[in-house]
């Protein structure tokens, strides 16, 4: 165990902070979760809405297009896939977009990934020289645009904050031979200042602080900034405020313990619930406007998905319409992801009438 945790780069008998725990077990180069290992499909360890169903890419698709023509049609469209998964919305999305031949010549779809063996899995899967995969935005030079990222901030690692007596703790971890210990250590006055600006995060004695998620929004807001344009994300979160720890490993589709951590280091998907009113005025701090903050179920049905359903359903036999309704239960249903996920629409535009949130 000992030389196993030295490859994930972690020094022994020291606290570490919850975050940086988090960076180094789940992108340490080899060894950390997204670069050793394919977390989706049948044999992986969760699903995702684009593996699930098309359809969840099919009306994704439509929403872009929509928003294209909100920006009036411009000549060069930028579009920018954050955390691309195994590049199965990208690809339905390609396809549909060349149902739609003058939206289709003006996208530039870029795709911005971290893990070196999600990028392969994505090549292998995309091929089309539609795609350009980048480091960072510096190469998008000309035009609107758009960002969307569907469950890319939950798998961004986060801070942990308990508040004892006005007095503020970062959590964090201590690894003591085979045992992985939760402990505290006085927080930053840095962290501590920007934690009191938010008023979402006020009045709570335990916070998650999204602080390397920010640094992300700050590159992608300044983008939007300098050529207009908005970001679109979708993940499982909360509206309500939520006064505790919402950290998660799942293997298998089946949640970890997360006291037994450190026996599945590597080997395991570690993320957090959203909270969604902080992002909302995060980016209204950024002068970005914020649509209504809507479920994945108002989103999808919004945007025609049960009219599109009924349309592929009429080339369908029985077993597989069966299927169709076992899919949009999936996607829609209030237990399921219909309710869980939202979804957030932040942009600088002049026009505020974007499609999906009223």
């Amino acid at each position: 165990m000992k030389h196993k945790l030295k490859k994930f780069g972690f020094i022994l008998n020291r606290k570490i902070p919850v975050d940086k725990f988090l960076e180094k077990a789940l992108y340490e180069p080899k060894v950390g979760y997204y670069n050793n290992r394919i977390p989706f499909g049948k044999n992986g360890d969760f699903v995702t809405s684009p593996t699930i169903s098309n359809l969840f890419s099919e009306i994704l698709a439509v929403w872009i297009i929509s928003t294209w023509e909100k920006f009036e049609k411009p000549d060069t469209f930028n579009l920018v896939e954050l955390g691309p998964g195994d590049g199965s919305l990208t690809k339905i999305l390609i396809q549909t977009f060349r149902k739609f031949p003058e939206f289709n010549k003006s996208v530039k779809i870029f795709l911005y990934e971290k893990s070196n063996l999600l990028k392969k899995i994505q090549k292998k899967k995309i091929a089309s020289d539609q795609i350009n995969w980048i480091k960072n935005y510096n190469s998008i030079k000309k035009g609107p645009i758009v960002f969307f990222g569907n469950e890319f901030f939950d798998a961004i690692p986060i801070k942990q904050f308990a508040i004892k007596n006005k007095k503020f703790l970062e959590k964090c971890y201590f690894l003591k031979r085979n045992t992985l210990i939760e402990t505290y250590k006085r927080a930053s006055s840095i962290d501590i200042s920007k934690i009191k600006s938010f008023n979402t995060l006020k009045k709570q004695n335990f916070v998650e602080f999204p602080k390397l998620g920010f640094v992300e929004l700050n590159k992608i807001i300044k983008k939007i900034s300098a050529q207009s344009g908005g970001i679109l994300l979708i993940d499982y979160g909360y509206l309500k405020s939520f006064n505790g720890a919402t950290l998660q490993a799942v293997r298998k589709n089946k949640k970890i313990k997360m006291d037994n951590l450190l026996n599945h280091i590597g080997k395991v998907d570690i993320t957090y619930l959203v909270n969604f009113n902080l992002l909302k005025e995060f980016f209204e701090k950024k002068n970005l406007k914020v649509k209504n903050i809507v479920t994945q179920k108002f989103f999808l049905e919004t945007m025609g998905i049960i009219e599109r359903a009924k349309i592929i359903e009429k080339n369908m036999n029985k077993q597989q319409k069966k299927d169709m309704l076992l899919t949009l239960k999936r996607l829609l249903h209030e237990n399921s992801m219909g309710e869980l996920f939202k979804v957030i629409f932040a942009h600088n535009y002049k026009n505020n009438n974007f499609l999906g949130f009223e």
